[in-house]
């Protein structure tokens, strides 16, 4: 008998227990839905990644930064090896030097040769004009001198005047002949001269040619400076945006291929936290819809977000996100990207909970867990 009354009181014990244990769960341990209008999830911030990259293959010099470190947009993460580009930015240089001091120097020949041009056709003109008066001249004074010859010729052979005085006017013509052929040389040489003088026309269209021919030499060989210059700025790996190094793929004195990557960066001005909506919730789900995140590092400052990537299809639950009982549940990945993200507070791989309000009258809450 006195075992059963042992009994009793030990299950009356174990009623109210559980009857205590319950009413406290009730009364303090159970978590309230959210109310209609908001969508509860969970997961772990992430980020767009950029990998980082050589355009040309060589040899690492330096690696400035490694894993875990906060980098700014432009800072310098690595260099590599650049004597034999520095080599030939020098060729380049000494080239272009050489290519302006002949431009110039062509420069210089142009613009003399279009001051000549002027004064050598003008000198030709008027050699020209001299030469004519220098023929119509001879050729009056042979005419007067052939008349003289024959005149005098006629007196002769009838005795009037002395034999010798015809013989002196024939000589007299013969010169002046002699005269007459030496003034057309002359005009004929005048002549050439002047269409001489009138080719400095084409002599400056040549010369100018060849001076944009020059120009060109100049520009190609500022080119290949600038193509030196780019490939040496190229060797210098820089970060092409703010963000974090997650991976360093690379050590000094490593050989590189051109396009190998060097480092994965993750951009800190485009975080998202990714989440999985159950099956029975996701219809409330949409683009654009707005969010706060919320983190146990920032427990009082919930980080404005928007929707911006709906899975089409369900998967279920990652297992490593979740329980075992929830695992087997279908839920559909979507994505918030934050609006900001002030002074990189928030970084890749933070466990973060999310509230997304599908209706617009819902005033926002704080998840519940």
């Amino acid at each position: 008998m006195a075992n059963f009354f042992k009994r009793v009181v030990i299950l009356l014990l174990l009623a109210g227990c559980t009857a205590g244990g319950y009413y406290a769960w009730d009364r303090w341990g159970r978590v309230e839905p959210l109310p209609e209008g908001l969508v509860q999830a969970n997961g772990r911030i992430e980020g767009d990644h950029v990998t980082v990259a050589s355009k040309f293959a060589g040899k690492i010099n330096e690696m400035l930064v490694r894993e875990g470190e906060s980098v700014k947009a432009g800072q310098v993460l690595a260099r590599l090896e650049s004597e034999q580009v520095k080599a030939k930015l020098r060729q380049a240089e000494q080239a272009i030097e050489a290519a302006r001091a002949q431009h110039r120097a062509g420069q210089s020949g142009l613009e003399l040769l279009e001051q000549e041009v002027p004064l050598m056709i003008d000198t030709a003109q008027a050699s020209l004009e001299h030469a004519k008066a220098v023929v119509a001249k001879a050729r009056a004074a042979e005419q007067q001198s052939a008349r003289d010859a024959s005149r005098f010729a006629n007196l002769a052979s009838h005795g009037t005047i002395d034999k010798r005085k015809g013989e002196e006017a024939q000589l007299a013509w013969t010169v002046a002949k002699n005269d007459v052929r030496v003034a057309e040389t002359a005009l004929t040489r005048a002549e050439k001269q002047l269409a001489e003088a009138n080719l400095g026309s084409r002599r400056i269209f040549a010369k100018t040619q060849a001076l944009e021919a020059l120009a060109a030499q100049v520009a190609g060989a500022e080119a290949v400076r600038d193509e030196a210059q780019s490939v040496l700025d190229d060797l210098t790996i820089k970060a092409p945006a703010d963000g974090v190094i997650t991976t360093r793929v690379v050590d000094a004195g490593e050989i590189v291929a051109a396009g190998s990557p060097l480092f994965d960066l993750v951009n800190l001005d485009r975080l998202y936290l990714k989440v999985y909506v159950p099956e029975i919730e996701i219809g409330h789900v949409r683009l654009d819809l707005p969010a706060r995140v919320h983190t146990d590092a920032y427990p009082e400052k919930p980080f404005p977000a928007t929707v911006r990537y709906v899975s089409s299809r369900a998967e279920f639950t990652p297992k490593e996100v979740q329980t075992t009982d929830e695992r087997v549940k279908l839920v559909y990945a979507v994505k918030l990207y934050l609006d900001e993200n002030p002074d990189h507070q928030l970084t890749p791989g933070l466990p973060a909970d999310a509230v997304m309000r599908w209706k617009e009258e819902t005033p926002w809450m704080k998840p519940q867990w």
